[in-house]
């Protein structure tokens, strides 16, 4: 049976430890968490089972393995070391016979975007953005839809705009929107990014370095790799939506609670064909996983044993063939999420009272 690993790492330290090691959880503070995650090896967490391809009926395992860095470790830490400790893990993988790896998290952000740690390993790997991308933008634009915001007629913001998959994201909803505002911390990426979709489309290009500038969209797409909140209430229009890719998240958890004239939803979320079970708790319903979990599931069904998506040049030919597979054999958009709960009705229709003809001038 073909096969495939994932990897993942505490995004939050204490629950996600405690998700595996309860009483290291409960005990230990976060800042230690983050010093002792430097030391800690390998963890294996659980086999994926149940993934059957509704096209060909073919079935694979998984596995889910942790690198035991935390967000903040990653960035802290010199570039080589979290390499080393990644590179570890998917010498794991390859112990348990993955066929491919997928990097999840800070994981795919370290450094080059996965090349080093494909050139380390014997086991292919892939860091799952392409189909992030195409989750992402389907989500966004579908929620947008239901709280009726016509996105034709709609100015939008894509935060994180400059990394690898915020460009791709900025392309693909410049196509589709009036006005489009990129953010991000680098100018000069901005002025590079602007000047390429102007050339491609005919939206208004706005850039800025400043997150209060999402005062101006009410569609946007949250990409950055801070390792912080850097979305408040106060940045956002009555009205919006906001699809958060970000792990760590972007968006604060006070705007869902006191903002309830915004949908927040998350990012890249998908429904895995098949029964599945994944022995053990990521924070997901039974069967649903992150878009970029699924690209790396999507392959393996494929029999695509190679290199994917690394680097930060993403293609939209990627994104567009890995969208065609995971469709192939049986992957679709999830029902939205907020800060892991499901999405009501009764929610997208308290901030559809606040899209009107006026908001959208």
């Amino acid at each position: 049976m073909d096969s495939f690993a994932f990897i993942i790492h505490p995004i939050d330290p204490k629950r996600d430890v405690s998700r595996k090691f309860p009483f290291l959880g409960r005990i230990l503070p976060v800042p230690l968490i983050n010093f002792f995650s430097t030391f800690f090896p390998p963890v294996y967490l659980s086999e994926i089972e149940g993934i059957t391809s509704q096209s060909t009926g073919k079935q694979i395992r998984g596995w889910l393995i942790a690198c035991p860095l935390t967000a903040a470790r990653m960035l802290e830490l010199p570039q080589k070391v979290a390499y080393t400790k990644i590179i570890q893990t998917g010498r794991l993988a390859e112990r348990l016979g993955a066929q491919i790896l997928g990097l999840g998290a800070f994981t795919s952000v370290v450094g080059d975007g996965g090349i080093t740690i494909a050139n380390a390993l014997d086991v292919p790997v892939t860091t799952g953005d392409a189909y992030t991308i195409a989750v992402a933008v389907d989500a966004v634009t579908q929620a947008a839809e239901q709280i009726g915001l016509p996105i034709q007629r709609t100015a939008a913001a894509v935060v994180g705009a400059t990394g690898a998959i915020g460009k791709v994201c900025s392309e693909l909803l410049a196509e589709r929107v009036p006005e489009l505002y990129l953010i991000s911390r680098d100018r000069q990426k901005l002025h590079e990014l602007e000047q390429h979709l102007q050339l491609q489309t005919r939206a208004n290009i706005h850039i800025s370095t400043d997150v209060r500038d999402l005062i101006n969209a009410q569609i946007i797409l949250t990409v950055s790799s801070a390792a912080q909140t850097i979305i408040e209430p106060e940045h956002l229009k009555p009205g919006s939506v906001i699809c958060d890719v970000a792990r760590p998240r972007d968006v604060s958890t006070q705007v869902a609670a006191v903002r309830k004239d915004v949908l927040v939803i998350d990012g890249g979320i998908v429904d895995v064909p098949g029964i599945v079970n994944f022995n053990f708790d990521f924070g997901f319903p039974a069967g649903k996983a992150y878009a970029c979990m699924a690209e790396t599931m999507a392959l393996a069904l494929d029999e695509r044993f190679e290199d994917y998506t690394v680097g930060k040049d993403i293609s939209r030919q990627r994104v567009n063939e890995i969208a065609s597979i995971a469709k192939k054999h049986g992957f679709r958009l999830s029902g939205f999420r907020s800060f892991e709960k499901p999405v009501t009705e009764e929610q997208i229709n308290e901030v559809r009272k606040f899209v009107s003809p006026a908001s959208l001038e």
